[in-house]
């Protein structure tokens, strides 16, 4: 198959998916503002969101889908269905206790991450989040459904499917907020509503899809099918791999925490310019990092289960190029180009010049670490199609630790955006740790041909760099704040002609664009 064209159809819908979200969060704006009622929501989805990213799209998924994709080339689509069976059987179990438990721990729940609230805020966090709970439940089995789909090469429906949760959040944000507020409820309950109808849309979704290939999943309800289910061994193996990716995947969550907590003392606005930066390189490891390793996993995990070596290493080969290939010119644009990024996005109303000035040095924080960032997202799978979730994880744990000593040294030099350039220098040490691993295991033989391609890479970075930075110091993006529309389009010319300098110069430097899109 053509793994850039995936790749590519993943990285569009990822967009379109991040533009949706942009919207959604600019109506939050919009019709609530920044009060007790808006931190409230926050606070609510957050809860959910953590578990999201703790089981559903971490753990889970890191443990399952080289399961899944080891059964079939080994077994065959039979044995892989009873496989799909028995882990939703047990994964439908799990989340009724886990809905159950957090709706009547939503008040502890609601004290641990928003102990400050006000007393009305905070009985509305709780209702929002016994509301919105059961969200967790539907995008646990979006992640199965997902992992399927992904291993059956069928990656829009799960790629596209994002995009419903931020529709339904806006179209209720619309529909409900008024009638709630007339009723004598908060409008912010509109948004809450949207989350839970989001959900269902996407697990929705994602149902045809996996019946088209006949790979619906068959669950149990019975306390005797549960035990069966509990007892085949492919949910034993998955079990016991998510441990350690449970851990790997917590760490990176501990890690925002810490963070989060230091930018809260670095002073007013420290912890939005964070975010804001945040918001921004989330972009390119969207549009890149997930769609290569919602590409690569099911491949490396299919080809290390047929025993060929040679594909997998190529498969590793290719992601690598593709990183390198893509992600440096997003990382010298983060470099080059933060301030006009930063004002174009952001710099109207409250969010003034100075904003504009801290924000982009934490984006600038970013993009020292972005492709390792990104190339993580390749070198992990590497390692999850082995089965093998806890080298990840120990790794993760070092470098968590790494991080926070250099957070000691950059920190008290460049305030918030130090915080930014300690992760992005604790990802390069992952990405390294994890690619010499693989090396280290012969699981990994770098291709003929890596300096000749870096050396093009990088002069085409080099020549894109310069027309940014020229860009960026010659013309005032703060002043050009006065016409919205006019530094909109001067930004979008300015993009089209980077893009344009980077790859004209790597097809005369020889690079042959097209036969990187060949089948690995």
């Amino acid at each position: 198959m053509n793994l850039l064209r995936a790749a590519s159809t993943i990285s569009l819908l990822t967009l379109t998916s991040r533009i949706t979200g942009l919207v959604r969060e600019q109506l939050v704006a919009g019709l609530f503002g920044a009060t007790g009622f808006t931190d409230a929501f926050l606070v609510a989805f957050r809860i959910p969101n953590l578990l999201r990213r703790l089981f559903a799209e971490g753990a889970f998924s890191q443990a399952f889908v080289p399961l899944l994709a080891a059964s079939r080339t080994t077994h065959g689509d039979e044995a892989t269905h009873a496989l799909v069976d028995a882990v939703a059987t047990v994964l439908l179990w799990a989340l009724i206790a886990t809905s159950v438990l957090g709706i009547v721990a939503a008040p502890l729940l609601v004290w641990l991450l928003g102990g400050g609230l006000g007393p009305k805020a905070f009985d509305a966090s709780v209702v929002m989040t016994r509301f919105m709970f059961p969200y967790i439940g539907c995008m646990s089995l979006v992640a199965l459904s997902a992992g399927i789909l992904n291993t059956w090469r069928r990656f829009v429906v799960p790629a596209a499917s994002p995009v419903l949760l931020n529709l339904s959040m806006i179209a209720c944000g619309w529909a409900l907020v008024g009638p709630l507020e007339r009723a004598g409820h908060p409008g912010i309950y509109g948004m809450a509503a949207g989350v839970m109808l989001g959900g269902v849309l996407q697990l929705a979704v994602q149902w045809p899809a996996l019946a088209r290939i006949g790979m619906r999943p068959r669950m149990r309800w019975s306390w005797r099918g549960l035990r069966e289910s509990q007892a085949h061994p492919g949910v034993r193996r998955m079990l016991v791999n998510m441990g350690p990716a449970l851990l790997g995947v917590g760490v990176s969550q501990l890690s925002l925490m810490i963070n989060t907590q230091i930018s809260s003392r670095l002073g007013e606005g420290a912890t939005s310019w964070l975010n804001y930066a945040d918001r921004l390189m989330e972009f390119p490891i969207g549009l890149l990092g997930v769609a290569l390793s919602a590409v690569l996993t099911p491949q490396l995990s299919a080809a290390q289960a047929g025993g060929h070596n040679e594909r997998y290493s190529h498969l590793l080969d290719w992601g690598l190029r593709m990183v390198l290939l893509l992600a440096l010119p997003c990382a010298v644009a983060l470099l080059a180009f933060a301030e006009p990024l930063t004002a174009v996005l952001y710099h109207r109303g409250k969010f003034g010049a100075a904003d504009v000035a801290h924000t982009a040095q934490s984006v600038m924080g970013w993009g020292v670490g972005l492709l390792g960032l990104i190339a993580v997202k390749v070198l992990a799978p590497g390692f999850y199609a082995r089965q093998d979730t806890g080298t990840p994880a120990r790794i993760a744990v070092a470098v968590l630790v790494l991080t926070q000593l250099f957070n000691l040294v950059f920190v008290p030099w460049f305030g918030v955006a130090g915080l930014a350039l300690s992760i992005g220098l604790g990802a390069l040490v992952n990405a390294s740790w994890l690619l010499w691993g693989l090396r280290k295991l012969g699981s990994y033989r770098p291709e003929p041909g890596w300096t000749a391609f870096g050396l093009r890479v990088g002069l085409g970075c080099a020549a894109m760099g310069l027309l940014q930075w020229q860009l960026a110091t010659r013309l005032d993006w703060i002043e050009l704040g006065a016409h919205e529309f006019h530094r909109a389009l001067v930004m979008a010319a300015s993009l089209a002609g980077s893009a344009a300098v980077y790859f004209v110069v790597l097809m005369l430097a020889g690079v042959k664009l097209k036969a990187l899109s060949r089948p690995a």
